[in-house]
């Protein structure tokens, strides 16, 4: 199991490597933030509560890629943009999450980030989850990059979501704190550059 001494190690390496990519990021990303806006017709970065290391709440930033189109009985429907399509699938949406990293709400490696109701309601030693930071990428990520597409096959999203995905990725979870080690993250940070 992961132990205090790699947890901070992963928090120095997590630092160095946001402080070191901001120069190179930041105008890209501010760039993409305000065609966002533009193009959702409302400010470009989306933001919500996300269950974090030891279950504590943190807002973790995105940008928004979603527009919202008035219906009738006052409900808002929500689709995703054509540049908001792109950065889904591309997960260019996910560039303000290295303030994210950089304030110590999230690792660059880890468990993603769940809503309410999943990782919080984590039992026994299913928990363990919960030790670590959660991650912009990590092995659950990138078995389940075509997520959006898998669900969208299914008759009941919701129910294969929890029985199915869910169920898995905290079995995959588990597997990567108890198997933890600092190559593992520089291995699962370059298939997640490499998209494989």
């Amino acid at each position: 199991m992961i132990t205090k001494t790699q947890l901070q190690v992963k928090r120095v390496f997590d630092v160095v490597l946001v402080v070191a990519l901001l120069p190179l990021l930041t105008i890209p990303v501010l760039l993409l933030i305000i065609i966002a806006s533009f193009d959702t017709q409302q400010f470009g970065v989306f933001s919500q509560y996300r269950v974090g290391q030891h279950a504590k709440l943190f807002r973790i930033y995105k940008i928004r890629t979603l527009k919202g189109s008035n219906h009738q009985l006052g409900r808002i429907e929500y689709s995703a943009t054509r540049l908001g399509k792109y950065l889904r699938r591309s997960k260019l949406d996910e560039f303000p999450q290295l303030f994210n990293v950089l304030v110590g709400d999230m690792s660059f490696v880890g468990p993603r980030p769940d809503l309410q109701g999943f990782a919080d309601t984590l039992e026994s030693d299913d928990r363990i989850i919960l030790v670590v930071k959660p991650g912009i990428t990590g092995p659950a990520t990138l078995k389940y990059r075509d997520e959006e597409r898998i669900l969208k096959q299914q008759s009941d999203p919701n129910a294969y979501n929890r029985t199915v995905i869910w169920a898995d990725k905290v079995k995959i979870n588990k597997k990567y704190v108890q198997n933890y080690s600092f190559y593992l993250d520089l291995t699962l940070i370059l298939k997640s550059i490499l998209n494989k």
